[in-house]
């Protein structure tokens, strides 16, 4: 800043213009200036008691938004308002401002001088403060914009991986971890071990608006992922979301970002790792240094200032930490299971065609509808499209029949007849899976039920005259057909018939 009061006050000592130049720190082009525009104004030293230097320098050089040259003036705001939009530059908008002098039949400014009035414009809206901090107040997170590399061993091909980066507002006190991927678990494990760190917990997380962290994004009420607001409610913390295109609401993450991405991902940049344990074991060694450092403008580093002010005012960890949850929605079909990960569980019959929100922990799965809970399985891992059904959950129709094991059938069949229970175990061992022939010993009940015990036994004996391994068709077809009704005789003859054959006689000739 110029400082016309002392350029005024040496010149009227007799001062030369190079030695006012050399004193003030400024060109003798701007002393010349000065003292010109005193003369044209009539100002002498000294001056009203009460006049500042920035009056003073109004007076000499008013900054007049745009000369009276018969130019077209810009809508500065306007302009300030639209810079902030995506892909919206300084030349665009010029373009635009042109454009509409011309139909306006206006003069427009050349780019250079809109270019400087917007500048003027824009200082006056830069104005920050400084909002101190409390300690334990707040915890500012978000992912670094720069990755680091593991080497895979087999092929030597670099993956990326994603730095978690978190710093406490008060203290700085940092936090840095590596992962694989920026999905909802590796954040939510960022978080549990970022606790752990700490060894406590900050009253407010300030996150930036990713998808796994924020749904939908809104000026006043964003919409807090539901995995990550469970996360906040077990420990006891709020989740206050950064404005979008805001990264002054979380000014010590931001800065805590630039600075890892040069004492940590860069000074490891010469450095190979073949895995992310081997990675991040790397990465607290630097971030031990970092935190340690001291401050250059006042005393004690990050690391002290952490343990004798901050840390002893974080609220405590909770026994356990928090178990990474998913949530899910999906609908019971008609056989009463709802498909989660290609896995099925039972849901109560009463809620077919219900939607339910289920509840996945590494365990567990839960199901909820209204946010009450009305079933949990323990969650299926391996082979594709398991099944996992309690019995209370089914019709009673379903439930007698699901009750029906080998050992059931047999001494069902056992009650009715030594036949019975011969062809129940034919039909069982036919099989290679037992429960292959369930359904045509249930037949079989079914045929004792509608004709009789003593029918069905006399079916099976008569079957297993037949042939050693009857099915149930054959039985069913001699109960349908009577056979099981006839007597002894009646069956000798139709041996003998099938053993001799049809034969015509003497007297079927004899007739001719």
């Amino acid at each position: 800043m110029t400082h016309y009061k002392e350029i005024l006050r040496l010149h009227s000592l007799g001062i030369s213009g190079r030695s006012i130049a050399i004193s003030c720190e400024c060109s003798r082009n701007t002393v010349a200036k000065v003292l010109d525009r005193a003369g044209v104004l009539k100002l002498k030293w000294p001056l009203e008691s009460d006049m500042t230097e920035g009056e003073l320098s109004e007076l000499l050089f008013p900054q007049s938004e745009i000369k009276s040259t018969g130019r077209k003036a810009p809508d500065l705001e306007y302009i300030h308002k639209e810079i902030g939009k995506p892909n919206v530059t300084l030349k665009l908008l010029w373009d635009e401002y042109c454009a509409s002098c011309r139909l306006a039949d206006e003069q427009p400014l050349m780019y250079t001088q809109f270019c400087y009035h917007y500048q003027k414009h824009a200082e006056k809206k830069r104005a920050t403060m400084h909002i101190p901090r409390k300690p334990g107040e707040q915890t500012e997170v978000d992912w670094a914009g720069k990755t680091a590399f593991i080497v895979d061993s087999d092929t030597g091909e670099a993956i990326p991986v994603y730095i978690f980066v978190a710093a406490l507002s008060y203290s700085g006190y940092a936090y840095v971890e590596g992962f694989l991927s920026q999905n909802q678990e590796c954040w939510i494990t960022a978080h549990v071990n970022m606790f752990r760190f700490f060894g406590g917990v900050t009253r407010a997380i300030v996150p930036d608006n990713l998808k796994t962290g924020v749904e939908r994004t809104d000026w006043y009420t964003p919409t807090v992922n539901r995995t990550y607001r469970e996360l906040a409610e077990h420990y006891n913390t709020a989740i206050i979301p950064a404005r979008v295109r805001k990264p002054k609401d979380k000014p010590n993450a931001e800065e805590t970002v630039g600075i890892i991405s040069t004492w940590i991902i860069a000074a490891l940049r010469n450095e190979k790792f073949f895995s992310l344990a081997s990675l991040n074991a790397a990465i607290r060694e630097k971030l031990q240094v970092f935190n340690s450092k001291l401050f250059q403008k006042k005393e004690g580093s990050r690391e002290s200032l952490f343990l004798n002010e901050e840390k002893p005012l974080l609220m405590p960890l909770p026994a356990n930490p928090y178990e990474l949850a998913s949530w899910k929605k999906a609908t019971v079909a008609f056989n009463y299971h709802i498909s989660v990960e290609k896995m099925y569980y039972s849901v109560h019959f009463s809620y077919i065609k219900q939607v339910v929100d289920v509840r996945l922990t590494r365990n567990v799965v839960e199901v909820f509808i209204g946010g009450n809970r009305i079933c949990s399985h323990a969650r299926l891992y391996g082979r594709t499209g398991q099944y996992s059904t309690l019995a209370e959950h089914m019709p009673e129709s379903h439930q007698n029949y699901s009750s029906w094991d080998a050992d059931r059938f047999i001494a069902w069949a056992k009650k009715i007849g030594i036949h019975a229970e011969m062809t129940v175990k034919t039909i069982l061992s036919a099989n290679k899976v037992q429960q292959q022939a369930f359904r045509s010993c249930m037949a079989l009940l079914k045929l004792a039920e509608k004709y009789s015990d003593a029918r069905l036994e006399a079916a099976c004996k008569r079957a297993l005259t037949y042939t050693s391994s009857p099915s149930y068709k054959v039985v069913k077809m001699i109960i349908t057909s009577g056979q099981d009704e006839l007597s002894e005789d009646n069956t000798a003859q139709s041996k003998n018939v099938e053993k001799y054959g049809f034969t015509r006689g003497a007297g079927y000739y004899g007739k001719r």
